[in-house]
């Protein structure tokens, strides 16, 4: 019998060559030899002034309507909507017989019912077949221009034998495996043979604590673990092994653990410890698909809820599929030969929908973007655009406001003439950030979106295209609704609001196909949280405004409003104003009890590095800009002056230990195993601590 043998992701790391010996041959990938990817430039003028021109072409049955017209047949007809384009766009190796069956009352969703498909396989096999040489993954790896390509042959071969490695050790259709793994082709390759073999993967962000991995291990009762030895990022070495060794020990559900080697690092290795590489050297290149039912579990991710306790979301085959490419394809204007360049994490949704699986199953080149927004230098996400040829640029509100406080020289130095698409992601973005991202990265070029949507939805849901030829797009507005999403404005008895230039609570009055179908063990949470409150409605947990001209702007997380002598403010729209001063970048805004008033604002505000800043002048401006842009009465009482502001690794704000540092409960912070650097707490607090001496001195 011939051997079978393998080098370790460390070769691939060395820009070196991976052998796979099997059978009577051997196969070289030279994940390092592959060409560069063409990339689309477009000249000024096919771009437009803040405009679009995109007519979607979604299948052949749909092909030369409008926008106006394929949104209303979405709404009015959804099943004759979706299930032309289900027929069309996804591979099918049972045709679905019924296109839905809903009860948005009791949580019901199911689509495409009676359909087998794979998603691995229309992520792989179907590209494959047509052209095997496409690079599928540039893996921009935390050391500048050392990125590595990947094809779709070549992801197909790694995601088989990954797939055949796990089902050698008693992983089955329907088992859960917990990923835990910085991005890299690996990690995505974990993802993918999971959906091949029909197991759930669990993917949990590489920087969550021994302690919260447990909790989501236990949760899911996940038969495995996926890891690395180590990840790095911003130049720093992070210790993954030692984390899941922490939290496997009180995990009895897991009984392996496999380890990819990221750094040449010796990690120790326990009973149930697996290498990663030398397993799956000696496994077949070819893995069957298992058909899975439309509605069986593809993935579950934790997300926070109001109780604190992380729920798991979770995410069905079809729909899911079907809703992230097509958001993928329209609301970015990709097009084949374009490289979609999402810096997310495939920690997160964003990473899941828009690094991974809307865009291979588009066929679609995507990077995975490992490294930091400011290293080695603020210059980094341009750099890479230069050098990647990226096309399409889709990030965080939090990273371009950090951007904001450096010269616009690092971006200016590099040529972005290859941008097509500007994306925003996360968050509200604020007009400031929003100016920038389109004035000084796109060079008032390139579109940009400001998407709206959560992990309960499964893809953008609110953003400014697809649209009419010609339409406008408004700055730092979400704007239109995605095809089949029908948003409602609800005041607060419940009643749906008429007409334009009113705010309330955003829900969406039908199902669509991409959206979640339950909380892993907990059905009754998950009606509970999203459809009690409005039946007949999903509660998307966020409130929002339409403009006159029927425009969704968001206005922020429901739970993050504050009744101010009866006014209900959005604190989302105090930084929003804040924010448009040009010495602060970054600000947060939380609610504080006032005996008289209910509740007033604090404001934290980050100030840009300039010595010759005044901050009494500055924070006399930013009163004045709040009472001029909102009313007086949404000034905040208290501004405090801060270096930074303390952020998850996802870069979230948390802004439940700014509300104890305002309101003095410092004593009992809460988890903070979350925080991206713990140290930013003692810096607030302290910041505090002195704003509050010198107060009590004046007095």
């Amino acid at each position: 019998m011939a051997s079978h043998t393998t080098r370790s992701l460390i070769d691939v790391i060395s820009k070196t060559n991976v052998f796979f010996k099997y059978g009577s041959y051997k196969k070289i990938i030279l994940l390092n030899s592959i060409k560069h990817v063409h990339c689309h430039r477009r000249t000024v003028s096919s771009i437009g002034d803040r405009k679009t021109n995109l007519t979607p072409n979604l299948c052949a049955h749909l092909a030369g309507r409008s926008y106006k017209e394929l949104y209303q047949m979405s709404v009015k007809d959804p099943d004759t909507f979706w299930g032309l384009i289900a027929k069309e766009r996804l591979t099918w190796s049972k045709p679905f017989d019924q296109v839905s069956d809903c009860d948005i009352t009791s949580g019901k969703i199911s689509w495409f019912l009676g359909g087998q498909l794979n998603v691995s396989v229309n992520c792989l096999d179907v590209h494959v077949a047509k052209h095997p040489d496409r690079v599928a993954l540039i893996w921009e790896r935390d050391e500048p221009a050392t990125e590595i390509k990947v094809t779709y042959r070549e992801l197909l071969e790694i995601t088989c034998r990954l797939a055949n490695t796990l089902k050698r050790h008693g992983i089955n259709k329907g088992d859960r495996v917990a990923i835990y793994m910085s991005v890299s082709p690996i990690a995505v390759a974990a993802m993918l043979a999971c959906a091949r073999i029909g197991a759930v993967h669990t993917v949990v962000f590489a920087g969550f604590s021994s302690e919260a991995l447990a909790g989501r291990i236990l949760d899911a009762q996940c038969k495995a673990v996926i890891t690395c030895n180590q990840g790095v990022r911003g130049g720093r070495l992070i210790d993954l092994k030692p984390t899941v060794d922490t939290a496997v020990k009180n995990c009895p559900s897991v009984q392996h653990v496999f380890v990819a080697q990221r750094t040449t690092n010796p990690t120790p290795m326990g009973k149930v410890d697996i290498l990663l590489e030398e397993a799956m050297g000696r496994e077949s290149a070819e893995c069957p698909p298992e058909p899975m039912e439309s509605e069986d579990m593809l993935f579950m991710l934790y997300t926070s809820g109001s109780t604190g306790q992380p729920k798991g979301i979770v995410h069905t085959q079809a729909g899911y599929l079907l809703y992230s490419a097509l958001t993928h394809q329209y609301v970015f204007d990709y097009q084949p030969g374009d490289v979609f360049g999402c810096v997310a994490d495939i920690g997160w949704v964003t990473g899941h929908s828009y690094v991974v699986y809307g865009p291979l199953c588009n066929g679609a080149t995507t990077v995975l973007f490992e490294s930091t927004p400011v290293y080695p230098d603020p210059g980094r996400y341009w750099e890479t655009v230069q050098r990647l040829g990226i096309n399409q640029f889709y990030g965080a509100p939090t990273a371009i406001r950090l951007l904001l406080k450096y010269d616009k020289s690092w971006v200016k130095k590099y040529d972005r003439s290859s941008l097509k698409t500007l994306g925003s992601v996360g968050e509200p973005i604020n007009h400031e950030a929003w100016e920038w991202f389109y004035n000084v990265v796109g060079d008032g070029q390139c579109p940009l979106v400001d998407t709206w949507w959560q992990t309960e939805t499964g893809g953008v849901c609110i953003a400014p295209r697809p649209a009419e030829e010609g339409a406008e797009i408004v700055p730092a507005m979400a704007m239109r609704p995605f095809f089949g999403i029908k948003p409602v404005l609800m005041e607060e008895k419940g009643m749906p609001l008429s007409g334009n230039d009113v705010s309330g609570a955003l829900c969406i009055a039908q199902p669509w196909p991409g959206m979640a179908r339950t909380i892993f063990g907990d059905h009754k949470r998950f009606v509970d949280a999203y459809f009690k409150p409005y039946p007949g409605h999903y509660f998307t947990g966020d409130g929002a405004y339409r403009s006159k001209e029927g425009y969704y702007q968001i206005t922020g997380r429901m739970d993050d409003v504050i009744n101010i002598s009866g006014h209900r403010l959005g604190t989302a729209e105090i930084e929003d104003a804040l924010d448009e001063h040009p010495a602060v970048p970054e600000t947060a805004v939380i609610g504080v009890s006032h005996d008289v008033k209910g509740e007033v604002p604090f404001a934290f505000v980050v100030l840009k590095e300039d010595p010759s800043l005044n901050q009494a002048s500055v924070v006399k401006e930013l009163r004045d800009m709040v009472a001029t842009k909102i009313a007086k009465y949404a000034v905040p009482d208290h501004f405090l002056i801060v270096k930074r502001l303390p952020k998850t690794r996802s870069g979230k704000i948390m802004r439940r230990i700014l509300r104890k540092v305002a309101m003095e409960q410092t004593e009992d912070l809460g988890d903070v195993s979350t925080l991206d650097d713990p140290s930013v707490v003692t810096e607030v607090i302290e910041a505090y601590a002195q704003s509050k001496s010198v107060t009590s001195k004046k007095k």
